[in-house]
């Protein structure tokens, strides 16, 4: 029992580094997919460090080649399995607050994004103030293809990028390197790799929470990359252009179009009730068919049901936005916070 605890704790190392705290997911095998105790601990320490005056920065990585892969999903449905769909919920739930929490931090967050970040990654990087992509970074939304929906706040961020790359993105799962993160407005810098350590080091010798000053210690380090003359981002008027139809792209218009418009609160909210909805199986168990067929089976040749485009109704979607109707379903409760005390960035985002 000892040695579970000691194990899960590493899951997340914590270095003290005067005023700055670097966080390392530390689960490389499992290119660092969160477990619910690293969430659980992550808010732990976003939370202490937002009252701990003596903590003006925080950095948070990845062990390895991958900074987050995502959700542990094996265990999301282990726990579905087990303990029905309120246990999977759970995830989610404390999922969603911390990416509240890191979007409306109080204190800077740099993410350094050397590897793989994927789904719930971009969840613990994106909300965040500064991100800073590499030669390494790999950027992907790929839910779709295990029958969820890009999540942990991707209604908010996706929504924001030029034009409707966004909707490519979401729709897609497409993959993005770090010149494209770059241009579209994922990352917010981009420097290059054999350049972390000594980033790393001069963040941590700042005595200074400001984002400007941040800000131009990061600057100090970057580069702007090209893009490659193959990119999908130098087609953005191709993009722009198929995916303002209104074809399938309604799905996820009513998810990433209206996100548009709302703050990054009613944005988890939302996907909150919507994952509830996919978890608790009612109207399709796409999502448990879509493990099976991608990391389980890895036949990669999923059953969807419905299992055309045209049999997919707006009933059908609109049932996805409803309040979850059962004693046990409630909407997602995110912690209150203060605009008083909040740097305009972040209030913006409210």
């Amino acid at each position: 029992m000892a040695s579970s605890i000691s194990s899960q704790h590493d899951q997340v190392l914590v270095e003290v580094k005067s005023f700055a705290r670097i966080l390392t997911l530390n689960r490389p095998k499992q290119l660092n997919a969160l477990s619910l105790h690293m969430i659980s601990r992550l808010l732990e320490l976003f939370i202490a460090y937002e009252e701990d005056p003596n903590v003006k920065l925080v950095i948070l990585k990845g062990k390895g080649r991958a900074f987050c892969t995502g959700g542990d999903v094996a265990a999301v449905v282990h726990d579905i399995r087990t303990g029905g769909w309120r246990a999977g919920a759970n995830h989610f739930m404390k999922g969603y607050t911390l990416n509240y929490l890191m979007a409306t931090y109080s204190k800077p967050q740099v993410s350094l994004l050397n590897g793989i970040v994927m789904g719930g990654g971009n969840g613990a990087s994106m909300h965040g103030r500064f991100r800073v992509a590499t030669e390494n970074s790999l950027f992907a939304m790929p839910e779709t293809a295990v029958g969820l929906f890009p999540d942990v706040g991707a209604s908010f961020f996706l929504s924001r990028l030029p034009g409707f790359f966004g909707e490519y993105v979401g729709l897609t799962g497409a993959r993005l390197d770090g010149a494209e993160m770059l241009a579209c407005g994922l990352a917010t810098h981009f420097v290059p790799s054999a350049k972390l350590p000594m980033l790393e080091a001069a963040l941590c010798a700042v005595d200074s929470g400001d984002p400007e000053i941040i800000s131009s210690i990061i600057g100090r380090y970057s580069e702007q990359p090209s893009l490659k003359e193959q990119s999908v981002y130098n087609r953005l008027d191709v993009i722009d252009r198929c995916f303002s139809q209104n074809t399938v792209e309604e799905i996820l218009s009513a998810l990433i179009r209206v996100g548009r418009f709302q703050g990054v609160g009613p944005c988890l909210v939302r996907e909150y009730r919507m994952v509830c909805h996919v978890l608790r199986g009612e109207f399709s168990n796409d999502f448990l068919e879509g493990y099976r067929a991608i990391l389980l089976d890895k036949d990669k040749n999923p059953k969807w049901e419905p299992s055309k485009l045209e049999l997919v109704t707006d009933t059908k979607v609109d049932r996805y936005f409803s309040k979850v109707n059962n004693e046990d379903g409630e909407d997602l409760k995110l912690p209150v916070r203060s605009k008083f005390n909040l740097p305009p960035y972040v209030v913006a985002k409210l």
